[in-house]
């Protein structure tokens, strides 16, 4: 881990232990770390296991199940497509493929500007106007292939 990064990374775990004391949470220590530098290093993780004595594979698990928090820095925009139920029901699949050809980026990469993240979740909580896109947290519903492009322009 580069020094500066390191650095960041103590800064952080020692806020959340002065913050929480001995009972600072895994899911706090990464969210406080994921809001101070814009994502998880990986290389992080076996120092923030140890700051909580908790094991690597604990803070692992913890990091891979939520989506809001990345192991990679992300673009400037997080744009979700859903892929629940309902929303592949009403062909989802086509507009993240929209997505995938609008953006040229595929799921879980970075457009080459630094605009926009791509990823795919499996609900956003708005079944009854499927399929369903989020972009840095504001849902739209109803959402066609053809829409994709002015969705987009919002966020340049």
């Amino acid at each position: 881990m580069e020094p500066s990064l390191a650095h960041r990374v103590a800064q952080v775990l020692e806020l959340v232990q002065r913050q929480a004391g001995a009972r600072a949470s895994i899911l706090q220590a990464l969210q406080t770390l994921e809001a101070a530098i814009g994502y998880v290093p990986l290389e992080s993780l076996p120092r923030i296991a140890h700051a909580l004595g908790v094991t690597d594979a604990e803070v692992t698990g913890v990091l891979s199940y939520y989506p809001d928090l990345h192991s990679r820095p992300t673009g400037r925009h997080v744009v979700r497509v859903c892929l629940g139920e309902a929303c592949l029901a009403n062909h989802g699949s086509r507009v993240l493929q929209a997505m995938r050809e609008h953006l040229r980026a595929d799921v879980g990469e970075t457009t080459s500007d630094g605009r926009c993240t791509l990823e795919r979740v499996y609900c956003v909580g708005n079944c009854g106007v499927s399929p369903s896109v989020m972009i840095d947290g504001e849902i739209y519903g109803r959402v066609t292939p053809e829409q994709v492009p002015g969705l987009l322009e919002r966020y340049r």
